[in-house]
């Protein structure tokens, strides 16, 4: 196997402690120097002038939880720093060390067997944990809507099976009143707007229970915590927005990503965030597609396909990737919306949803890569490509239902 290249080093990389092997190849001969380092940052830079003294240009370490960024953060743009899967560079049974594994890595990268991993530049990284503190915030608000659902429920109010939004504006000034210690059904109700004043006969109903103090001490400890995480997310809205007017490339980006049905602004900077602005790294749409694990798997053994599940790629990709599909399946005369249909009706809705989230990754790839906004082939695109084949089947259905059918072609003004 030939050496790709004769000077690298491989990292273990621990939270308090770091193990590197530098293997040298020279005249046929491999000199093997391995020291342990610390993880602040005075000693990353002790092993960075380490790195330097032996002329290494290669680096190699796995990704380990959280623990590789501080490493990252001071090699990168000294040396070309590789960060590889580690479910990739497992090391034989029983010879588990760490300074085996850093030269397990330094074995495998002198001869190009490991597979980089896609680390966007730092803007890109910032959107990441911007727009995945939002992610986890909304996540959080809805768990707290949940349980004032439950206080209620166990106040004998329910508020929710009459009102779809307990938390709307209707719903949250009869929250504040109830917290006040107002318990007129009656009043409560009048305190409806909008559509659901027509619901006032069910909201007396709804509102009649059996609050107490405790109940009304739960959900003022409980609607605070919603408002403060509405106003956390509304603040991490403002930041992506000074970002947008700071670096103009992104909100065209972001633009762009918006221009297709079921994906709105907060969507679209989360794929922003996950994907990068910057296709190159990506060879083909294809290449995001799988880099995403939103296409079929790979089993195949004795010439027969086992299973074709999807991979564990990133969930936050994944997560918001299926939000916009299945958004985008509640769209009218789309394309994505009768993709979805065709497919459900075959494949089941949960299979549909992964081939929406595929096709709006591939459709998002050629907007980045061409720069171009989204335009929607129709509702009716499958039914043009396969005219055919969609009147024989309903003439064969007519024909199945006693009918005898005759086709004429409308003439056309």
């Amino acid at each position: 196997m030939d050496v790709l290249h004769s000077r690298c080093c491989g990292l273990d990389v621990h939270k308090s402690s770091i193990s590197a092997c530098i293997l040298l190849r020279e005249a046929g001969r491999v000199q093997k120097h391995q020291r342990r380092f610390g993880a602040m940052t005075q000693e990353l830079q002790e092993l960075a002038e380490w790195l330097r003294q032996f002329g290494v240009s290669q680096v190699a370490m796995e990704s380990s939880g959280v623990y590789w960024k501080p490493v990252w953060n001071i090699l990168e743009g000294q040396f070309t720093v590789v960060l590889a899967n580690a479910q990739h560079i497992k090391n034989v049974p029983g010879r588990k060390t760490d300074q085996k594994d850093a030269e397990w890595i330094a074995q495998l990268l002198q001869y190009g067997l490991l597979r980089p991993s896609y680390v966007p530049c730092e803007i890109i990284r910032d959107l990441r944990d911007l727009t995945r503190m939002r992610a986890s915030l909304s996540q959080e608000a809805s768990r707290l809507s949940s349980r004032i659902q439950k206080v209620l429920e166990d106040a004998n109010v329910k508020l929710a099976s009459v009102a779809t939004n307990v938390l709307g504006k209707s719903g949250r000034a009869m929250l504040e009143d109830i917290i006040s210690g107002e318990d007129d059904p009656e009043h409560l109700a009048s305190l409806a707007l909008g559509h659901l004043r027509v619901k006032i006969p069910q909201l007396r109903l709804a509102l009649e229970g059996k609050i107490r103090s405790h109940h009304r001490f739960l959900l003022r400890r409980l609607l605070d915590q919603v408002q403060f995480m509405e106003h956390e997310i509304a603040l991490l809205d403002q930041r992506l927005e000074e970002i947008a007017q700071q670096r103009p490339e992104l909100s065209q980006a972001v633009a762009r990503w918006d221009t297709i049905p079921g994906i709105d602004r907060v969507a679209a900077w989360a794929l922003l965030a996950e994907i990068g602005d910057n296709m190159a790294q990506f060879p083909t749409a294809e290449h995001l597609a799988s880099w995403a694990a939103l296409c079929p798997g790979n089993h195949e053994s004795a010439g027969k396909r086992l299973r074709g599940t999807t991979r564990q790629g990133s969930p936050w990709l994944c997560r918001m990737a299926c939000q916009c599909a299945w958004a985008a399946a509640r769209t009218k005369n789309t394309y994505l919306s009768s993709q979805f249909r065709r497919l459900a009706a075959r494949r089941g809705k949960k299979r549909a949803i992964i081939a929406v989230a595929h096709t709006i990754i591939v459709i998002g790839y050629h907007l980045q890569k061409n720069q171009s906004t989204y335009e929607d082939l129709g509702g009716n695109y499958f039914d043009r490509i396969h005219s055919d084949g969609l009147k024989r089947y309903l003439v064969k259905r007519l024909q199945q239902l006693g009918h005898k059918v005759t086709l004429e072609p409308m003439e056309t003004a």
